[in-house]
């Protein structure tokens, strides 16, 4: 039965943190069972039923009035392990708006709703493995693991390829975010290399003039300088 390749044991964040204290009620207390792909699973189902519109990749256009906050390009490449593009991925990204909440119910942060901010965005990769996705700085925002606990400003990441069993799920952080080396989710990755890996670089080449400034993060889907992954293979 053919399968698609799991992560090697250690590469990627374990399911159980100490400090990331929501891991210890949802980690598996018994060992996992590895279950083959089926044939469904490897060849379907399919996205592709809500066509992505010209606009969804720009988190700036969803509303007739400009979101607050710092506008930025956020844009990337799609890797395989051999540094080659991988085309057509879908890739969609949410985030807080630029005071760090959610639109969503369960964000009751006292932290005020950016009426003209989905904080939700999809696009598909080109024939080269590039995506470009134009959105506002997200803000850091509280959120009770421990005392006095904040998250660093981030964006999420999801990745889908030809079926639902590939989808990979992912975390871009800012540069020089002084909240990164107190945070446990990316402290519970313990290769420095690959923490790093999730820290995206500022790039004057995707900044535009007097409009936006650019940062790059590339998504490497495997290999030994794989981009970590949420629960990556398990």
């Amino acid at each position: 039965m053919n399968e698609y390749p799991r992560p090697r044991p250690g590469s990627q964040p374990e399911y159980a943190s100490p400090t990331y204290k929501s891991t210890t009620l949802r980690a598996p207390s018994r060992p996992l069972i590895q279950l083959p792909h089926s044939l469904s699973e490897l060849t379907g189902p399919v996205y592709g039923h809500n066509p992505i519109g010209p606009t969804d990749n720009d988190l700036t256009l969803h509303f007739p009035e400009p979101p607050q906050g710092e506008r930025i390009i956020v844009a990337g490449r799609i890797l395989d392990e051999d540094g080659r593009g991988v085309p057509h991925a879908m890739v969609e990204l949410w985030q807080a708006n630029a005071a760090g909440r959610y639109r969503h119910q369960r964000d009751d942060h006292p932290a005020p709703l950016d009426p003209n901010f989905l904080g939700a965005g999809r696009m598909i990769a080109d024939d080269a493995g590039n995506y470009r996705f134009v959105t506002i700085k997200p803000g850091a925002y509280p959120w009770r693991n421990h005392d006095n606990a904040w998250r660093p400003a981030h964006i999420h990441f999801s990745l889908f390829g030809p079926a639902f069993v590939t989808r990979l799920v992912t975390q871009m952080y800012f540069p020089n975010d002084p909240l990164i080396p107190l945070d446990p989710v990316l402290q519970s990755i313990p290769d420095s290399a690959a923490q790093a890996r999730l820290v995206s670089q500022f790039d004057l080449s995707i900044t535009e003039p007097e409009w936006a400034l650019g940062y790059r993060f590339d998504i490497v889907l495997r290999g030994r300088k794989a981009t970590p992954f949420e629960e990556a293979g398990k």
